[in-house]
């Protein structure tokens, strides 16, 4: 769709993939959350929001019924990896803030125009990113905006992302900013590593695991 390099979400994935499944379970989200970060609650009922976003649009983008069935079964850890996004968006959001790195409606609007053009319009903009990234067209803004976060953060930092180096010393502030807000995830979704800044699956045996769908199912990576 576009070569633009998506930074927080290709790190994003360079953790979950190199990153060991940890087996301790985490603490006791409250009643009905999530997760909790910050003592910000993310509410189970926020999370199936945004898994309902992402499939209604997938639903519109993919009349024919097989085909339909087939991204569901490509994506069916799409819950936890939401949760990973949503859980990692506030960790970006507190690291950049502590950085002193803010962005603007303006830089929301630049970065939604150029990559419109290189798409070549709105509507193949949406399907890129729903189809490449999971992200519904409601949500594009949001996106963006944790993308350009992410960029100004590691200029902040002086953080070349095209070194090893560099990655580290971003990847070192997201650590930090986990750190400082104590998250805390619902069990059945796993546990959260500070140092690896990504949703880990818990050994759980008495937690059924389930698919969107309602179908008992293995959750794939997030």
């Amino acid at each position: 769709m576009h070569r633009r390099r998506r930074t927080a979400l290709i790190l994003s994935a360079a953790a979950i993939a190199a990153a060991p499944l940890l087996t301790a379970c985490g603490g006791e989200a409250h009643p009905g959350a999530a997760a909790v970060v910050g003592g910000d609650r993310i509410t189970v009922a926020q999370l199936e929001g945004r898994v309902n976003e992402v499939r209604a649009a997938q639903r519109a983008a993919i009349p024919d019924d097989a085909q339909y069935t087939q991204a569901i079964a490509k994506s069916g850890g799409l819950t936890r990896s939401t949760l990973h996004t949503m859980v990692l968006d506030k960790v970006l959001h507190r690291a950049a803030t502590d950085a002193g790195a803010s962005v603007t409606r303006r830089d929301i609007q630049t970065m939604r125009a150029g990559l419109e053009q290189q798409a070549g319009g709105r509507k193949a903009l949406e399907q890129g990113w729903l189809q490449q990234y999971g992200v519904a067209p409601a949500r594009l803004d949001d996106s963006f905006r944790t993308e350009i976060e992410a960029q100004k953060l590691a200029k902040k930092l002086g953080a070349d992302m095209n070194t090893p180096d560099g990655q580290a010393l971003f990847w070192k502030s997201l650590s930090t900013a986990s750190k400082k807000l104590d998250i805390d995830l619902n069990p059945r979704y796993g546990t959260w590593d500070v140092e690896k800044n990504k949703r880990a699956d818990a050994k759980t045996p008495w937690v059924r695991e389930v698919t969107d769908a309602g179908a008992p199912a293995p959750d794939q990576q997030a």
